[in-house]
């Protein structure tokens, strides 16, 4: 489901001396609200199953709107295949989540490329209902030109989506505290500690090892935070975006 932010971020205290989450995430919303391609400028959250990418995605909105700019949240959680194709492979294989999750198509045909050059900025929040496994024909929604869209999600810069992006932020966290973080997280889900983490050493994280090797995201975004410490993410690196040769 889309967001579209209207709150303003408030200066924690906060005496380690080291930089605070609040002004990680400034200075990158700094950097994405000084940018006007002529159409909303399309920011992609990248990263490793459980690496922060969805509370990270909806700090920058926020800090991005309330420096001005609109600012729309998507998750990719709205873009998935239904759930006999996501599972055609077997519901436990790391090959079948990489490439039968998301509808990576449709999501550049309903969202980037409306919102990018020459496009008519009217895109789908979502095309299906996780949790129901219900396909969604929500109608377009027209964004402002001088939005900001931020997208959360797995697998961002496979070749079918790295083109289309105009910024790539990549949390880059450690499998050991991501597969932390989503276990505990998802124990519930799959009935308990035991199976998560089964399903993420097996699936999940295989399968982002997978992209890792094949995609490089870490080294092609133009954005890099490190971020297993959430209260203290290290910005490494913002610059340019490294497009697919």
């Amino acid at each position: 489901m889309a967001e579209l932010i209207k709150t303003r971020a408030t200066q924690p205290d906060d005496r380690s001396g080291r930089p605070t989450r609040h002004q990680v995430i400034g200075r990158i919303a700094e950097h994405l609200t000084a940018r006007d391609p002529g159409h909303p400028l399309r920011v992609a959250v990248d990263g490793i199953t459980a690496a922060g990418k969805t509370t990270l995605a909806r700090a920058l909105a926020s800090a991005v709107a309330s420096r001005g700019r609109p600012a729309i949240h998507l998750s990719m959680d709205g873009f998935h295949h239904p759930r006999a194709h996501r599972h055609r492979q077997g519901r436990d294989s790391a090959v079948g989540y990489y490439q039968d999750a998301y509808d990576f198509p449709a999501f550049a045909r309903t969202v980037l490329t409306p919102m990018g050059p020459g496009g008519d900025r009217r895109y789908r929040s979502r095309i299906i209902d996780l949790a129901s496994d219900q396909q969604i024909d929500e109608p377009p929604v027209t964004a402002p030109a001088e939005a900001v869209l931020i997208v959360d999600g797995s697998f961002l810069q496979r070749s079918e989506l790295a083109h289309l992006w105009d910024e790539v932020v990549f949390a880059d966290t450690s499998f050991p505290v991501a597969r932390r973080r989503g276990t505990t997280r998802d124990t519930a889900l799959f009935g308990g500690l035991e199976q998560a983490e089964n399903a993420f050493d097996n699936r999940y994280h295989a399968a982002c090892r997978q992209y890792l090797a094949e995609a490089d995201p870490a080294t092609r975004a133009s954005i890099v935070i490190g971020n297993d410490d959430v209260d203290h993410p290290e910005l490494r690196r913002i610059g340019e975006l490294r497009r697919l040769q």
